[in-house]
This record gives C-alpha cells, sequence and structure tokens, in this order.
C-alpha cells in the first residue's frame, strides 16, 4: 500500500506544481485540509475513496489519474492488488484497470462490495456519466432520489454529477464493472 501511496502523492504534486497552486489553493479547491494534503504529498497518508474523489473534483481531474502507469501499445489489465482502493474498512475494493488517459476521456474499475456493505459517492464533475455492469450478486444503487437494483448480468448508464451510493444488499459478495466517461474539454 505504501507504493501507492507514493504515487499518488507524487500524483497530487504534479497536478499541483504544473498549475502553480499552493497547498492552500488547493485545500480551498478540494475541502480536503492543507495538512492532510500534505501527508498525502510525502506518502505519509493512504488516502480514502472519499478523499480522492474530493482531490479529484475540486481539481477536475479524473480519480484514475493518481494511479495512471505508463502505456504500452496494447494493455492487458488484471486485478493487481498493489493497485487496490479501499473503503468501508476494506468492505469496497475498486481496482484501476484503465487508468484515466487524456484522450480516450475514461477510466474503468473492477470493483467488489462486501456483503451488506453500503457506499456513497460524492457528485462527480458536470457532465461524467457512469455505466456499472455487474458480474455477480445484487447491487442496489440510489442515484439522486431513484432507487434501482441489479441484478447479475444487468448493466446500468446515469449522469454521475449527482450524489449516488451502492448497497450490497445480499449476503453474498458481489462484484461489478466500472466505466466512468468524462466530458471532452
Amino acid at each position: 500500500m505504501e507504493q501507492v501511496s507514493l504515487k499518488i502523492g507524487e500524483r497530487l504534486k504534479e497536478i499541483r506544481n504544473t498549475r502553480q497552486l499552493t497547498l492552500d489553493d488547493v485545500a480551498e479547491l478540494t475541502g480536503v485540509s492543507k495538512p492532510m494534503l500534505g501527508q498525502i504529498e510525502r506518502g505519509q497518508s493512504s488516502p480514502t475513496i472519499n478523499i480522492l474523489w474530493k482531490i479529484s473534483t475540486g481539481l477536475k481531474i479524473p480519480l484514475s489519474f493518481f494511479c495512471k502507469q505508463e502505456e504500452a501499445e496494447y494493455t492487458v489489465a488484471g486485478l493487481e492488488g498493489e493497485n487496490v482502493i479501499t473503503e468501508e474498512n476494506g468492505g469496497v475494493r475498486a481496482y484501476p484497470l484503465f487508468p484515466f488517459d487524456p484522450m480516450r476521456n475514461v477510466e474503468v474499475f473492477y470493483i467488489e462490495f462486501d456483503a451488506g456493505v453500503r457506499h456513497e459517492s460524492l457528485p462527480h464533475v458536470v457532465g461524467v456519466e457512469e455505466y456499472v455492469f455487474m458480474v455477480h450478486g445484487t447491487l442496489k444503487m440510489l442515484i439522486g432520489r431513484n432507487e434501482v437494483t441489479l441484478q447479475e448480468k444487468q448493466s446500468i448508464r446515469f449522469g454521475a454529477d449527482i450524489s449516488h451510493a451502492y448497497h450490497n444488499v445480499s449476503d453474498k459478495a458481489c462484484a461489478a464493472y466500472n466505466v466512468i466517461f468524462y466530458p471532452i474539454n
């Protein structure tokens, strides 16, 4: 996990320096405290998904920017343990399969939800769309005020610039692919 924390910190510092922002500027844009941002940059703190969403939303960059790796002519993606992002005390595990690429404006995750776990996601930037493809299990979603239950092999597309939540309502783990499309700037 230390390697992921260092990579996240390096990426945060890279975007901050590229945009000539101070830690105070980033704290104001994201709502994340200056000390926390400093700890993340130094690799001393491993941020939660919600903290990363606050940072990515405030800076208007995709979450997977923090996990981006060099690309070859083609890429085979797998569930590599060192890149996993955990939330809800490890009950939600998001594996970045294809981190954000500005040429494609998309990122792809494989997400596992333990039995009974619930995860709330902050709204994304205006125009962002999410696609969720259920691999196995049952997932109840709250999108704004609408409740939708996805069964195995079902999918949903929605505007992700509103609050949305994921809840595994079964007594078994479930898994889904999550594709996030960003508007072309």
